[in-house]
């Protein structure tokens, strides 16, 4: 199930860029570039935005960390089109930085209905 998930993630991507949602006008949540097309540097945390009992690899905290950097960037990506239908949790997908021992993580930022941990 889990390699379907990347596979739909992928083809997301695919749609994402032919219809032109990586050019944005303006800047977002995430500077220059859509919470969608971020979205797919955290292909890696895919098991682990499945099971919030799955220890995140490290390529996954790593990505998770440079995006969490913009908090509200990585409050857009967990919340994204993308992550919606690769079938991401969001209730699971906003504890991966808690769980990758994330020091800098913004506790108590509010993601829409959820609140990082």
């Amino acid at each position: 199930m889990r390699a379907g998930r990347l596979v739909i993630l992928v083809a997301v991507a695919v749609v994402v860029v032919v219809a032109g949602g990586g050019a944005a006008e303006g800047a977002g949540e995430c500077g220059r570039a859509s919470a969608d097309r971020v979205a797919l540097r955290l292909a890696p945390c895919v098991s682990a935005a499945d099971d919030p009992q799955s220890a995140p690899s490290s390529s996954c905290c790593s990505a998770v960390h440079t995006i969490g950097q913009s908090p509200s960037c990585l409050c857009a990506v967990m919340l994204s089109n993308t992550a919606r239908v690769a079938g991401i949790k969001p209730e699971v997908a906003i504890t991966i930085p808690k769980r990758c021992n994330m020091a800098d993580r913004p506790v108590g930022y509010k993601c829409g209905d959820y609140t990082l941990p």
